[in-house]
């Protein structure tokens, strides 16, 4: 099976599949970088909302191609609707006596139903599920230069502030007192999870990004404790998830974005239990 899956990663004529190996793997640095930020700061909540609003921007493209004659990435829209809703959550977070968690659930509801609605005034046939739980077929060319670019910004944008995304991380108190602008960090934070999730839409869907996001680099923490290890054991679990379920979709024919998924949630769970279970030896 492994013989065949190379071979149609090589052939002409079927493209999508080195396209998906591709996207996965240029996009395994971010997630790797990334997730390790929503994995110390608990920011999970706020991926799954931006990740759903990313339909939003989906169905909203969507439909406007159909409509006006255009050509525009569906990425392209999820990435304007993350944003948005990445900007929206920050800044109510920040300037609002609103609980942040009911303006989260707000926005992850309403960004989610505009993408359903958009969707189902298409005439033309699109598949919801598809960008919920992805598919493959839908990465073309032209999304893996888009990848690559929201890649290439993700990577700048966290080596430039490393350090002081990393006080803010741990101990946002002391950022504060050291004079570190801790709000354009946390805006700026979350503008980096919205750009990430669109990166795995195609493959992993909107849906199932939530855990793509956050698995990788939680197994990396059981592991290792230094931040720069977290993400760097976070991408290179990424990368093996991603071509590891896309083989095993591709040998048994199931669904690409579940299998990512699924593989990678069982060895977090192994590697959870081994670290327990070395814990209590030590005791």
């Amino acid at each position: 099976m492994l013989s065949e899956f190379f071979a149609a990663i090589a052939d002409p004529a079927v493209p999508f599949i080195r396209y998906a190996l591709l996207a996965g793997l240029l996009s395994s640095i971010s997630f790797g970088m990334i997730g390790s930020y929503v994995v110390i700061k608990r920011m999970s909540y706020i991926v799954g909302a931006v990740s759903h609003v990313a339909l939003g921007g989906i169905g909203a493209v969507i439909l406007l191609n159909e409509k006006l004659g255009l050509a525009v990435s569906p990425i392209i829209g999820a990435l304007a609707a993350s944003v948005l809703a990445a900007v929206i959550i920050s800044l109510v977070g920040l300037y609002s006596d609103e609980r942040s968690d009911s303006v989260i659930g707000a926005v992850w509801a309403v960004g989610m139903a505009c993408g359903i609605v958009c969707i189902s005034l298409s005439e033309g046939y699109a598949d919801p599920m598809s960008y919920l739980f992805g598919n493959i077929l839908l990465i073309s060319h032209n999304d893996l230069i888009t990848i690559t670019l929201l890649d290439l910004v993700v990577i700048f944008i966290v080596i430039r502030y490393y350090h002081v995304l990393k006080a803010t991380s741990f101990d946002e108190t002391f950022a504060i007192v050291r004079g570190i602008n801790t709000v354009f960090l946390n805006v700026l934070l979350n503008i980096l999870i919205a750009i990430t999730v669109v990166l795995m839409v195609s493959l992993v869907g909107v849906v199932m990004s939530i855990a793509f996001l956050t698995i990788p680099a939680a197994a990396a923490s059981l592991i290792v404790r230094r931040l720069s290890h977290i993400m760097a054991l976070g991408a290179v679990l990424c990368a093996f998830f991603s071509a590891s379920g896309l083989f095993l979709s591709y040998s048994f024919d199931l669904p690409t974005g579940a299998v990512t998924i699924i593989l990678s949630g069982i060895v977090y769970l192994v590697l959870a239990l081994c670290a327990k279970a070395i814990v209590r030896r030590r005791q």
